[in-house]
Parts: structure tokens; C-alpha cells; sequence
């Protein structure tokens, strides 16, 4: 294809390809946790770093990285300290994060044209040092997830019961917390900030519906987030539109479709199961008479 002969398009299609693999696999344990929200709130957090960031003249990308982690660390604590409660947490780190970086952002005002790659993403312009974090943060999570994989099983479904059987829930919860920061951090540059919880809510959400088991959720999802970045990646490129947009419409559209499939297949089996019930009533009663019959000569 044309686009891979370009040298930004590789970057592209690399780090699309790494972040949709490990974000879409983050997804269906967030959801499970009713954590949906987490990811967005992160990334606000994250646009808190990056501008503190370029005001203060720091990279902005690693600001963003490590603010986005304390701040996961902070939600951790918080879902703790109101455990009746705890989707506070979320709504006070949203609120901080999100008023942080206004003041921040108004305060150097020359910085806000560059805001707008944050805000929206711009994976066609992923340089190495962004690479480079998104491939240590992958295989950062990928080696997470493996290791832990059935903590986190027990951990999503039921923390009490995980903590009965010896399983140390605090310290995976924060671990898991940090990872979803580090992710959403890595993930800014594709999608931006105001659509990074597309990336990790819509595949999983799709997978969980669709999907007969949680490892088949696991590979479902990550094969819907990677098809859906590639698709839109090209659909960006052939149709000049902004990829972090294109990359979120093409993902709710695989949504969209994949319910409406759903529901027209299980209706289809379910009329069929009444036709076939509504025809073999006649041959019961049939076959109830004539043994009314045989037994009454």
C-alpha cells in the first residue's frame, strides 16, 4: 500500500497497533470493575501534566505520562477512603485535573495551538520518544496481565471473595490502577484526550456483549480494537480526516453493528425455536390420541 511507504505511517501503524492491543485487553477488566469512566478521567489528568509541562518547559509527553500515574495512584486511594462511594473518587480527580489544566493553559496562552494534537490526537505525527514509551508501557502491561491474569479474574468479578482466598487486593488493585494511567498516557497521542476512553471502552464493550467467555472477551476485544485503529488509520489517510476522530467513529460503528447482529441473530433463533415448537404440537396431540385410543379398545 502507498501510505506504508511513508515513514510516519509506520510510526503510526505501530503505535495504533501496540496501544490497541493492550488498551481494548485493559478495557474488559474496567468494565467488569465498573471502571468505565477511569480512562477518561485519567486523561484529564494526563492534560494536566502536559500543560504544566510546556509551562514550565518541560516535555510535555513525559509530564503527562507521570501526572496521569500519580493521579492513578490518588484515585486508588480515594476509591478506598469512600468505599460506599466510590465513584466520588473519579468525579474529584476529574474535576482537579480538568481545572488544573485550564489554569495552566491560560496562564501561557502561546501553548494552546499546540493543545489541539492533545485534545484530538495525532498518531500520524507519533515521534520516537512517544514510540518508544507506548512499546515499554505494552510490554510493561502485556507482562501484567499474564502474570496476573487470574488475580484479576477473581479481583473483577468479586473483591471480597478474592481477598478471602489469600489474594493481595490492594496492592494488584493499585498495581492495575497505575498500569490504566500508564496506558492512558501512551494512548494520548492516538485518539487525544477527549476520545481515549474510545479506545479501551468501545472494543471491550463490544467484546463482553458478543463474546461466549472472559478469555474469549480478552482476544475479542483486542481483535476489534486493532482492526478498528488499522481501519481507521487508512480510512484517515484515503479521506484526509483526523485520525483520533476516524479511529473512534470507525470503533462505535463496529459497535453499532455488532448489537444490531446480535439481537436480528437471537430473534431469528428464537422465531425459529417457536416455529418449530408450533410444529410439533399437532404431532403430540396426534400421537396423545391415538394412545387415548390404544388404550381403550
Amino acid at each position: 500500500m502507498e501510505m506504508l511507504h511513508y515513514d510516519f505511517m509506520q510510526r503510526a501503524f505501530c503505535a495504533g497497533g501496540l496501544i490497541a492491543l493492550l488498551a481494548s485487553a485493559l478495557g474488559v477488566y474496567l468494565l467488569l470493575r465498573r471502571q468505565a469512566l477511569m480512562a477518561d478521567m485519567l486523561s484529564h489528568v494526563s492534560l494536566a501534566g502536559i500543560a504544566g509541562g510546556a509551562y514550565f518547559q518541560v516535555n510535555p509527553t513525559m509530564t503527562g505520562f507521570l501526572v496521569a500515574v500519580c493521579g492513578a495512584v490518588v484515585v486508588e486511594y480515594l476509591r478506598r477512603a469512600y468505599r460506599t462511594y466510590s465513584e466520588i473518587s473519579v468525579a474529584i480527580i476529574m474535576v482537579g485535573g480538568l481545572s488544573l489544566s485550564v489554569i495552566l493553559m491560560s496562564l501561557n496562552k502561546s501553548i494552546n495551538i499546540s493543545f489541539s494534537s492533545y485534545l484530538f490526537g495525532s498518531v500520524v505525527a507519533v515521534n520516537r520518544t512517544e514510540l518508544i514509551i507506548m512499546l515499554a508501557t505494552a510490554v510493561i502491561g502485556a507482562l501484567f496481565f499474564y502474570f496476573l491474569r487470574r488475580p484479576l479474574y477473581l479481583i473483577s468479578f468479586d473483591e471480597e471473595t478474592a481477598r478471602t482466598n489469600g489474594i493481595p487486593v490492594p496492592w494488584i488493585s493499585l498495581g492495575f490502577s497505575i498500569l490504566t494511567g500508564m496506558i492512558v498516557a501512551a494512548a494520548m497521542p492516538i485518539v487525544g484526550v477527549l476520545l481515549v476512553s474510545s479506545l479501551i471502552v468501545l472494543p471491550a464493550s463490544l467484546a463482553i456483549r458478543i463474546s461466549p467467555s472472559f478469555s474469549a472477551a480478552i482476544f475479542i476485544s483486542m481483535g476489534i480494537g486493532l482492526l478498528g485503529v488499522f481501519t481507521g488509520l487508512t480510512a484517515s489517510y484515503e479521506l484526509s480526516t483526523p485520525p483520533g476522530g476516524t479511529i473512534a467513529f470507525v470503533l462505535l460503528t463496529f459497535l453499532v453493528i455488532g448489537i444490531t447482529v446480535k439481537k436480528t441473530i437471537h430473534k431469528l433463533g428464537a422465531k425459529a425455536r417457536m416455529t418449530a415448537k408450533q410444529a410439533e404440537m399437532p404431532v403430540t396431540r396426534h400421537r396423545a390420541t391415538r394412545a387415548e385410543e390404544w388404550s381403550n379398545p
